[in-house]
């Protein structure tokens, strides 16, 4: 696990996402949760990381 990505993903989650899996349906669905809350975004972008999601 990337611990830059995973710091990403705390403070800039869509960021976080972008940059582990890429322009994928993840990364959508990562924005859609951040625009509905931060912490719905924050789960989605740790959930990436710590499991190494590669798109």
């Amino acid at each position: 696990m990337n611990i830059l990505n995973l710091i990403l993903a705390i403070l800039l989650p869509p960021l976080g996402a972008f940059l582990q899996v890429g322009a994928t349906k993840h990364l959508v669905i990562n924005i859609v949760l951040c625009l509905c809350g931060w912490l719905p975004g924050v789960i989605h972008g740790v959930w990436l990381v710590a499991t190494n999601q590669k798109g």
